[in-house]
C-alpha cells in the first residue's frame, strides 16, 4: 500500500477527511451492464469535508445488493460518518426487508437517528442529510432521502426526480405545529429557528422538537427505458438541474467520469459547497 493510501486509511480511522477529490467505481457481478462510478469535490469553506458516500455491490446469500448513499452533514463530520458505518447495515437488519423495503427503510432511519441522538455526548451537535439508493438484484430501486440532497433517474434521455427536497418554507406549517419557526434571518434562506436550512435531517439534538427525520420514500422498477441514476448533494443541485445533469453526462460510457464531469460542471458554475456524486449505470 503506498504511503499516501495509507495517510488516507489513517484519516478516515480518526475522521478526517482529505481536501483532495475523492473517487472510485465498481460494477455488479449479476449484470455486467450495471455500474457505478462517485467522485466527491471539497468546497470552499474552511471547516473539513463533510460529505460522506457509500457505494459498493454486495452478496446476501443468493441476491445482489447495490447499495449507494450520500450523507451531506453540517456542523461536523460525526453524524454522516456514522450514517456510512451504520444506516445500511440497520436496514439490512430489519426483519421484512425482503418482503416490504419501504417500510423496513422506514423504522430503519427512525432507529438509526434514535441512536444518534442517544450518542449526542459522543457524536455531537450537529447532523445530517441522506439520500440513499438500494438496487436489489439490478430489477428493482428502493429511494429513500431527508433533507436536500437528491435521486435523479434517466429515463429515454428523461429527468424523473425520485427523491423529495425537504426545505423549510415548504414545510413551515409542521414545522410551526412542533412549536418552532422558519426565518431568513440573518440571510437570506429560509432556516428552521433560524439555524438549519433544511426541514428533516438526522441528529441535530438542539432541533430535533421542531425537526423531522421521517424520510421520503420510493420504489422504482428498473426497466429497459432506464439508462442511469444520479445521487448528488445540494453542492450539485443548487446550480444545476434534473434536466442539466442528465444532459451533461448522456453521452458519457464510464460511471465515474459521469460522476467527475458532474462536479466539474457544478464548480465551473460557481458552487461553493462540497459537492458529492454517485451515477449509476444501467446500460
Amino acid at each position: 500500500m503506498a504511503a499516501r493510501e495509507i495517510l488516507h486509511k489513517m484519516k478516515e480511522k480518526v475522521g478526517l477527511r482529505s481536501s483532495e477529490p475523492d473517487s472510485g467505481k465498481g460494477k455488479s457481478k449479476m449484470s455486467r451492464r450495471v455500474t457505478h462510478g462517485y467522485h466527491l469535490v471539497k468546497g470552499r469553506s474552511y471547516h473539513a469535508m463533510e460529505d460522506f458516500v457509500v457505494a459498493e455491490f454486495k452478496q446476501v446469500d443468493s441476491n445482489e445488493l447495490g447499495l449507494f448513499a450520500i450523507f451531506d452533514g453540517h456542523a461536523g463530520h460525526n453524524v454522516p460518518n456514522y450514517l456510512r458505518s451504520h444506516l445500511f447495515e440497520n436496514i439490512l437488519k430489519e426483519p421484512d426487508f425482503w418482503k416490504d423495503p419501504e417500510n423496513a427503510v422506514r423504522r430503519a432511519y427512525s432507529v438509526t437517528d434514535s441512536s444518534i441522538l442517544e450518542k449526542s455526548g459522543e457524536l455531537g451537535r450537529g447532523g445530517s442529510t441522506a439520500v440513499t439508493a438500494i438496487l436489489m438484484n439490478c430489477q428493482k430501486l428502493v429511494i429513500a432521502n431527508i433533507g436536500d440532497s437528491r435521486a435523479v433517474l434517466c429515463k429515454k434521455g428523461l429527468a424523473k426526480q425520485l427523491s423529495e427536497d425537504h426545505e423549510p418554507h415548504t414545510e413551515s406549517e409542521d414545522i410551526k405545529n412542533r412549536g418552532g419557526f422558519v426565518s431568513k434571518f440573518p440571510g437570506d434562506v429560509p432556516r428552521v429557528d433560524g439555524r438549519l436550512a433544511v426541514s428533516r435531517a438526522f441528529g441535530d439534538k438542539s432541533l430535533k422538537k421542531h425537526l423531522s427525520s421521517e424520510p421520503h420514500v420510493t420504489v422504482e422498477l428498473v426497466q429497459d427505458d432506464v439508462e442511469f441514476l444520479i445521487l448528488a448533494s445540494d453542492g450539485l443541485w443548487k446550480v444545476m438541474s434534473n434536466q442539466e445533469a442528465v444532459n451533461t453526462i448522456k453521452d458519457i460510457k464510464d460511471a465515474r467520469a459521469s460522476a467527475k464531469r458532474l462536479t466539474e460542471e457544478a464548480l465551473n458554475r460557481k458552487s461553493t459547497d462540497d459537492i458529492s456524486c454517485i451515477v449509476v449505470k444501467f446500460q
